[in-house]
């Protein structure tokens, strides 16, 4: 039995920034394509991601930005979280996956998404464990991420944990510390995988 380590983005379920965006842009598309650089995909969110913002100050950040439309913070943070949509066949096979391995969820995330993952989609409920960027401090594209793994579990080898992650630097980087990976395309080709080289 090995160990699978099952990104959540774009592998559990489709992740849409730009709902946020353009949910709570003050001036169309033209405000949204604003939001997302300064809180989608900046530093900022990367720092945050890791845990060194808190989850309210994220929120008040985005609150007082003159191009998000006043509300109150309870709707922001919903407009927030409400970007995901479960993928197809992604429970049935996870299912087939625990049969022969275990499922521990390795997620670079901020805490309000993760919580709104986990009280709305239950396949998410089905992992063991769970290794957070913002409970860590470090996201998977760093190889304190993986190492900090590894030197938990002095019992295992390196070879039993297999990740599955869409992105290829991160893949790159759990490679560089002996932990297999699987590239995420679609689940098809993932269980394929798992088929024929475990």
């Amino acid at each position: 039995m090995g160990i699978i380590l099952l990104d959540i983005g774009n592998v559990i379920v489709d992740v849409d920034f730009g709902a946020f965006c353009r949910a709570v842009s003050r001036d169309g598309e033209e405000g949204a394509e604003a939001i997302f650089s300064r809180y989608c995909i900046s530093e900022e969110k990367l720092l945050f991601d890791k845990g060194l913002i808190a989850p309210l100050d994220y929120l008040g950040m985005m609150a007082g930005d003159p191009e998000i439309r006043s509300m109150p913070l309870n709707e922001l943070e919903a407009a927030w979280q409400n970007i995901f949509t479960l993928k197809e066949g992604v429970a049935k096979a996870i299912g087939r996956l625990r049969e022969k391995h275990a499922i521990w969820i390795m997620s670079d995330t901020d805490p309000l998404h993760f919580s709104f993952l986990l009280n709305n989609f239950p396949v998410l409920k089905q992992a063991e464990r769970y290794l957070l960027s913002f409970e860590h401090g470090y996201l998977k594209r760093e190889p304190e991420f993986f190492r900090e793994l590894l030197a938990a579990e002095p019992e295992r080898d390196a070879r039993e944990f297999i990740l599955i992650d869409d992105r290829e630097e991160n893949c790159r980087c759990a490679e560089a510390c002996g932990i297999r990976t699987h590239l995420f395309i679609d689940w098809p080709l993932a269980l394929d995988y798992f088929e024929t080289m475990l």
